[in-house]
């Protein structure tokens, strides 16, 4: 994987809403997955290269239980993804049918990924619950995948939650939701994304000191000097 251990301990200190603003200013509007929320409340920060998996609607000769064995499946694109990758899947929106339940999880934290994410559904919610695997998704239901969906791949371009994620790319995923970085510009989020942080948490102590926000937020000519000499003291 080419995402660093650098790399990711300092995307680990930048929240979804900073890298969205980060990329907002470099035109990217489009960059946060509609339906995938942490299933578990104080669920922390994760980093992660994208390990791409897909679902097409259920086809009647293909979505069956028996296709749990093929070669392509769910369980062999498990057994191909890299310690530490985010697991993204591409469920189309689908609510009625857990695309992953417990046993899957089990062997997903068991293979150190460090998270699931869809805009999907999963199911055995207790069960997935106590994996201990980080999932952000849309919900959970009693049904399984094939009740809705067809597996056809792994390692391509998809969409999550109305994204574009490709193999390579980068998601940061936290109370907010789960944020995708394309690879082009992980380094300019990476060396303006901690500015950012810094930048907004001075305001916020301006605001609680009682600052109006006019000239603030945005900063005006003299808040800028102002912080420059804060940023300066160190």
């Amino acid at each position: 994987m080419s995402l660093t251990a650098e790399a990711k301990a300092t995307l680990s200190r930048i929240s979804t809403a900073t890298i969205t603003t980060v990329l907002l200013k470099k035109g990217l509007r489009n960059v946060w997955m509609r339906g995938a929320r942490p299933l578990r409340p104080g669920q922390q920060r994760l980093v992660g290269e994208v390990f791409t998996l897909r679902f097409v609607p259920a086809r009647e000769d293909l979505a069956t239980p028996a296709s749990w064995s093929s070669p392509i499946s769910t369980r062999t694109a498990i057994e191909a993804m890299p310690e530490g990758c985010i697991a993204v899947v591409d469920a189309m929106g689908v609510s009625d049918a857990g695309i992953f339940g417990d046993i899957l999880c089990a062997r997903m934290a068991k293979r150190n990924v460090a998270a699931l994410i869809t805009d999907g559904v999963v199911r055995d919610l207790e069960g997935v619950l106590g994996t201990g695997l980080p999932v952000w998704c849309n919900g959970a239901a009693a049904p399984p995948s094939v009740a809705g969906l067809t597996f056809v791949g792994w390692g391509e371009p998809i969409g999550c939650g109305g994204v574009a994620v490709f193999p390579g790319d980068v998601v940061v995923a936290d109370q907010d939701g789960a944020v995708l970085i394309p690879q082009a510009l992980l380094d300019q989020v990476l060396a303006e994304g901690e500015e950012q942080e810094r930048m907004e948490g001075w305001i916020v102590n301006e605001v609680n000191a009682g600052a109006e926000l006019p000239g603030l937020y945005p900063m005006n000519d003299a808040t800028k000097a102002r912080y420059a000499a804060w940023k300066a003291k160190g």
